[in-house]
């Protein structure tokens, strides 16, 4: 014996086009405010930890300098000796005087004089805002 099912008018009128809608725009909010992570992956840094830091948020006139565990220095994936390295400091704070941040990403194997070179560099030239960042993992 077959069942007959009735279709009832609440069934019927049942729409799923709002939870679409919902769906997609809650898809396009969390690609609008996600960040996407714009670290410098070329070098394969092993950085050291911390037990409490602050997120990182990239600022316009952020200048990274990296440094692996030779203690040769790249700036945006290229190798700069520490001359080079100086240079592109000053022209950054030439023409960021009041903004310039400068980042050091350094491996923590390397030697302590490759960071304080780059420290004392720009507190010599007025960088105010000069930092080593560490791995918060």
């Amino acid at each position: 014996m077959a069942v007959q099912l009735k279709r009832t008018k609440a069934l019927g009128s049942l729409s799923i086009t709002p939870l679409i809608d919902v769906v997609f725009l809650l898809l396009i909010f969390f690609l609008v405010s996600s960040k996407l992570d714009n670290e410098e992956p070329q070098l394969e840094l092993n950085l050291p930890q911390v037990s409490a830091a602050f997120p990182a948020s990239v600022q316009p006139n952020e200048l990274i300098v990296n440094i692996d565990r030779e203690g040769q220095f790249f700036i945006d994936g290229q190798f700069c000796p520490l001359e080079q390295v100086q240079q592109i400091i000053t022209r950054a704070h030439t023409n960021n005087p009041e903004t310039q941040n400068v980042v050091i990403r350094a491996d923590k194997q390397v030697e302590w004089e490759n960071v304080v070179a780059i420290i004392d560099f720009c507190r010599q030239i007025g960088v105010n805002n000069c930092s080593a960042t560490t791995d918060d993992n």
